[in-house]
C-alpha cells in the first residue's frame, strides 16, 4: 500500500486542523505515494529510529513529536534535527507526525493515560470553540430520509454522546427552471411551488467537503439550496487535556504510589497534600500547566501532567494535588496507542514499536524501570 493510505487511517482520527498554530504535523520527509515497506512508530523520530527503520526494512516513521517544529535554513548536520533529516532523506524514510491533533482528541494521548489509570465519566478539560458548522438544506419531503441518512453516514449530527441529530421544518419551496436544465419537478418555464423540508445538521469543520459530497450524491434537485453557518460552540470532543473520575477514591498517597508505578518513574514533582481524597481526576500528556486553573475549576483533586516550572506549583493554590511526572513519562504511551490503530486497521503489514528509548531526561541516583 501507499503511504498515504496509512496517513488518511492516521488522519482521519486525528485531522490535521486541529494541530496548534505552534505546530508541525504531517508528513516532515519523504513521499505520500510511496510505497510503504513497513512502520516503525516511536514517540520520536531521532536518528537512532531512523537508523532502526532501516534496519528493519521500514520505509515510515510514525512519530508523536515533529523533528522539525521550524523552518530549517540550512541543512548541513550541524545539530542532531538535522542529521536526522539528512539521514531520512538518504534513505528515502517518510517521517509523519502526529503531534498536537492527536493531543486533542478525546480517544488521543490524553483517552490513553485515562485508559492507564482507569478513569471513567471522561470529558475533555478545555474544549475547543468555532470548530462546528451548521448545514441547513432543503429538500423535497419525499426525500428527506434518503438525505438524512446520507448526511449521518458522512459524519454530521453528531452531539456528544448522541448521534444522528437534526432539526426540520416544512415548508414551500418555488422556482422557475429555465431552458437548458433538467428539472427533478416541475416544467421548464413554469414556476413550480414543491413542498420542502428545510433540514439542519452540525458537523465537525474538517468533515465538509465529505458532508457536501455526500449531499450532492443523494439530493434529486439539479440545483441544490443551502447554507453552511460557522458556529461558536464548543466542541466538547476536541481540546486541551481531559478529566475524569476513579471508579474508587484512594488517597493522595495511593494515588502517587500507583502513578509511580504506571509511568515507571523513580521521582514525581508534586505540590504540597492537601488531605483529600483522590476521585476527580484531571491530566494532560506532555507540557499542560496551562491548564492547571481549568483542572481547579472543574473540582478536580489532582492534575497530572509534565514539565511544570517552579512558579507554576504555586497555581495550585491549595485546591489539588499538582503532579509533575516528566513529559516522556506522560506521553509514552502515544506509541502504544498508535500501534494499536495501524495494526487494527493494516492486520497483514508489518508495524513495529521503536526499541530505541528517546527519553533525553535522567534521573540520579539510579533509573526509571523503563528505561534501558
Amino acid at each position: 500500500m501507499k503511504i498515504k493510505e496509512i496517513i488518511s487511517v492516521l488522519e482521519n482520527i486525528a485531522p490535521p486542523s486541529l494541530q496548534e498554530d505552534y505546530d508541525n504535523a504531517g508528513l516532515i520527509t519523504g513521499n505520500a505515494n510511496w510505497q510503504c515497506t513497513g512502520i516503525i512508530v516511536s514517540l520520536d523520530a531521532t536518528e537512532d529510529v531512523v537508523k532502526e527503520a532501516i534496519a528493519n526494512n521500514c520505509n515510515l516513521i510514525v512519530a508523536h513529536h515533529p523533528i522539525v517544529f521550524k523552518g530549517l535554513k540550512k541543512i548541513t548536520g550541524k545539530n542532531y534535527v538535522e542529521q536526522t533529516v539528512i539521514t531520512a532523506i538518504k534513505n528515502d524514510i517518510a517521517i509523519y507526525a502526529i503531534h498536537t491533533n492527536l493531543d486533542n482528541v478525546i480517544a488521543g494521548v490524553n483517552g490513553k493515560i485515562a485508559d492507564k489509570l482507569g478513569l471513567i465519566n471522561r470529558r475533555i478539560l478545555l474544549p475547543k470553540n468555532s470548530l462546528l458548522q451548521k448545514l441547513a438544506i432543503f429538500v423535497p419531503a419525499t426525500h428527506r430520509e434518503i438525505l438524512l441518512e446520507a448526511l449521518f453516514s458522512a459524519g454530521a449530527g453528531n452531539i456528544g454522546n448522541y448521534s444522528e441529530c437534526s432539526f426540520s421544518t416544512e415548508g414551500n419551496g418555488t422556482f422557475k427552471a429555465g431552458d437548458g436544465t433538467y428539472p427533478f419537478l416541475g416544467k421548464i418555464g413554469e414556476r413550480h411551488v414543491e413542498k420542502e423540508v428545510r433540514i439542519e445538521v452540525i458537523f465537525p469543520a474538517w468533515l465538509q467537503a465529505r458532508i457536501i459530497s455526500a449531499m450532492l450524491e443523494k439530493h434529486p434537485y439539479e440545483e441544490i439550496a443551502y447554507d453552511i453557518y460557522p458556529l461558536q460552540n464548543s466542541y466538547r470532543q476536541t481540546g486541551s487535556g481531559l478529566v475524569g473520575e476513579l471508579e474508587k477514591p484512594v488517597t493522595e498517597t495511593e494515588m502517587l504510589q500507583r502513578l509511580q508505578e504506571i509511568f515507571g518513574t523513580s521521582c514525581i514533582k508534586h505540590t504540597a497534600l492537601t488531605g483529600k481524597m483522590i476521585r476527580k481526576v484531571a491530566l494532560c500528556g506532555g507540557a499542560g500547566s496551562f491548564l492547571t486553573k481549568n483542572a481547579i475549576y472543574l473540582g478536580s483533586d489532582i492534575y497530572i501532567t509534565g514539565d511544570v516550572k517552579y512558579h507554576e506549583f504555586f497555581d495550585a493554590e491549595g485546591k489539588l494535588l499538582l503532579a509533575d511526572i516528566g513529559h516522556y513519562e506522560s506521553e509514552q504511551f502515544t506509541q502504544e496507542l498508535l500501534f494499536d490503530i495501524l495494526r487494527e486497521k493494516f492486520l497483514n503489514f508489518a508495524v513495529l514499536k521503536t526499541g530505541v528509548n528517546t527519553n533525553p531526561v535522567h534521573y540520579f541516583p539510579g533509573k526509571s524501570p523503563l528505561q534501558n
